[in-house]
């Protein structure tokens, strides 16, 4: 089969080498894109799983443009807080320290595993067991740890990825956690991800990876039932659709939120030239606070209760003209999540964000697969923990984004992890791209900033006086960081330009990489 002539950014060489192997033996950006994701389990296995949840939004060389949403889903029952194991880590970015909880009563029904069978089998082109071929050649021969994941591993998910035995064998084979330059061997996930190659979607959701979990949840504080794996789906949705200065973006709808907030926030801008906006000035980081600001507003009373309801994300994106003058008003004063980015030259594009929350701690035994902690993530639970509906997809941050030309062709592919700041993360660099016209390279790694509770968190690299210059109220502070962190994201970005070419850049707070073939 001829070579397929493509583009893809990650979070890992590793993980981007695997697509580029798919591109060699003929398969397209969504084989590729599926290679990645299995891939990206090994190379980046504090931030994804099998036992996770994602998205991947694709648009393919017929014009389609389809939301795949294998998130994670509220089990059917919920078990007496009394008899859950639940129970608080703290996660440390270096210059804040943001809670987390794990334990078996922390886990959703996982999504990812059926995820990647339904992509493959619906847009992919080649066998499932030539794609997931580099994943489990890497987990057998392992993979070299690299700063960014001596970082994780040491300095942020230490207590989880060590709760268990098998935990401990693989993360830290020789009693300590593993280091810069060690090499990371996942034995067991090599196994049993051939055997899900051959068991396909039953094995994981009905057979003896499905019986021992549920067992597990059962016996010692989970939730989790037969009946949650059994019942699990794949939803197929259209994606939320905006334009913004001439140009149609597509991005997650509910009900996950952050798809609907960057485009209720680009409505918003919409409102303003920006043409002579200079990057980096005292006036462009006051506007990113105010959209930032006006838009969590928005959140707290059009939104957050209401994701559920039909047409809630047109309804919502529209209601922008009850604050546009205030906001106008306003910005006149002037005073553990992955992402795979993948473009092929025929056209077809795919944008995947895949998390695993920080992970359980509960490793499925014999398996090497960490299951997913999103019952205990603060931001998934915003009306308090134990609090969730039963049997309804979880909302999420996750906003895969497609920006579309005037052929409706993809032009831009983007994405992010970074928890709650996934949203302004996405919408830094689309402003970067679209308005300030800078490259794809300077694009991602420009400095950035998040706006949330009266806390504006700046990276370095804008000007002092353009920070000390800022219109702020006195309930606001400023935080400075000393360095660009993962706390801002990790925004994998490729571009198609008029004449053809197509480009790319991995966000470097997470050691990301964009390589073609």
């Amino acid at each position: 089969m001829k070579k397929t002539n493509g583009v893809i950014a990650a979070g890992h060489s590793e993980t981007v080498q695997a697509g580029l192997a798919i591109f060699r033996a003929g398969g397209n950006a969504f084989d590729a894109a599926v290679a990645c994701m299995l891939a990206a389990c090994v190379t980046e296995p504090g931030l994804t799983s099998l036992a996770g949840g994602g998205f991947l939004l694709a648009h393919t060389n017929t014009n389609q443009n389809i939301l795949f949403d294998f998130f994670t889903q509220t089990p059917h029952y919920k078990r007496p807080t009394s008899n859950l194991d639940f129970y608080p880590v703290g996660v440390n970015f270096g210059t804040t320290i943001q809670d987390f909880h794990i334990g078996l009563g922390s886990m959703a029904v996982p999504g990812v595993w059926a995820g990647v069978m339904r992509v493959q089998e619906t847009l992919g082109r080649l066998p499932l067991s030539v794609v997931a071929e580099p994943a489990i050649i890497l987990a057998r021969q392992g993979v070299e740890v690299n700063s960014f994941q001596a970082y994780t591993f040491s300095n942020l998910l230490q207590p989880i990825l060590l709760t268990t035995t098998e935990g401990r064998e693989i993360y830290a084979p020789n009693g300590d956690i593993l280091k810069l330059g060690d090499r990371l061997i996942m034995t067991n996930f090599a196994q049993t991800l051939e055997a899900l190659v051959s068991g396909e979607k039953r094995e994981f959701y009905e057979g003896e990876i499905a019986q021992t979990l549920v067992q597990d949840c059962q016996e010692k504080g989970g939730h989790l039932t037969l009946e949650d794996l059994k019942n699990y789906t794949v939803i197929e949705r259209n994606p939320l659709k905006t334009n913004y200065r001439g140009k149609t973006i597509l991005t997650n709808p509910p009900p996950s939120s952050g798809g609907t907030l960057i485009a209720f926030a680009l409505q918003l801008l919409l409102s303003l030239d920006l043409t002579n906006l200079q990057f980096g000035s005292s006036q462009h980081l006051h506007l990113l606070k105010t959209v930032m600001q006006f838009t969590n507003v928005a959140r707290k009373e059009r939104l957050d209760d209401y994701l559920h309801q039909d047409n809630i994300a047109e309804n919502f994106v529209s209601s922008f003209s009850s604050y546009q003058q205030p906001f106008i008003d306003a910005v006149n004063k002037w005073g553990s999540t992955t992402h795979i980015s993948v473009l092929d030259q025929e056209g077809n594009a795919a944008t995947v964000t895949t998390s695993n929350g920080e992970g359980s701690g509960y490793i499925i035994p014999g398996t090497g697969i960490m299951v997913n902690n999103m019952l205990g993530e603060e931001d998934l639970n915003p009306q308090g923990f134990h609090q969730w509906p039963e049997n309804v997809r979880i909302s999420s941050m996750m906003s895969p984004t497609l920006v579309l030309n005037q052929e409706h062709k993809p032009e831009i592919v983007l994405g992010s992890g970074g928890s709650n700041r996934i949203r302004t993360a996405i919408l830094q660099v689309l402003l970067n791209l679209i308005d300030f016209k800078m490259s794809v390279e300077d694009a991602v790694n420009s400095p950035r900033v998040h706006w949330e509770n009266h806390r504006f968190d700046i990276e370095p690299g804008f000007d002092p006086e353009s920070v000390n210059t800022l219109d702020l109220s006195p309930q606001d502070v400023i935080r400075l960081w000393p360095e660009k962190n993962m706390f801002f994201g990790g925004v994998n970005t490729l571009v198609k330009t008029s004449d053809g070419q197509l480009l790319g850049a991995g966000d470097i707070r997470r050691n990301g990489v964009s390589l073609k073939s």
